[in-house]
């Protein structure tokens, strides 16, 4: 567990895209000073999650949730960035909603391809299965001419005899 602001670092491809989206165009930032934001972005991470596990823990439970997230913006001071973080928690659990749907629609997909596939098989096996049959048939008779004719070429040699 990440004690220290030191023990987490943040992707720094993360924080260059972070830093460009929110500044114009144009401005260039250092090193150092991206260096800098990282830090501070750990340090923040740490904090928020140490509140937010505060209010997990009051409620008795290992697992933080959204709940225990905004309620340590709140008290960490963060008050004007609480209803953007509602409606990004919103269109997450929309955009979670979409793939859990789309995902279920890929399963039964599945299961029907399976079951259409299924069908098939034992529409062919049926198929194979009435062609030997006919064909037993066929073979058994032919298995009785050829005793019967075996038994007309004895009857013949005895007949000779």
């Amino acid at each position: 567990m990440a004690e220290r602001p030191e023990d987490l670092n943040l992707p720094n491809a993360v924080i260059t895209r972070i830093i460009k989206e929110a500044l114009p165009d144009g401005v260039n930032v250092s090193k150092e000073a991206r260096r800098a934001i990282s830090q501070a972005a750990s340090v923040f991470v740490l904090y928020a999650t140490s509140c937010s596990n505060n209010f997990a823990m009051k409620a008795k439970r290992k697992t933080l949730n959204a709940g225990d997230v905004l309620a340590a913006m709140e008290e960490m001071e963060f008050e004007r960035f609480l209803e953007p973080l509602r409606e990004a928690l919103e269109v997450y659990k929309k955009g979670q909603k979409g793939k859990k749907e789309v995902s279920e629609q890929k399963r039964k997909d599945k299961e029907k391809k399976a079951d259409s596939e299924n069908d098939k098989s034992r529409e062919e096996e049926e198929e194979d299965e009435e062609e030997r049959m006919e064909e037993e048939p066929e073979a058994e008779n032919e298995a009785e001419e050829d005793e019967e004719e075996e038994e007309e070429e004895m009857d013949i040699q005895l007949f000779h005899c």
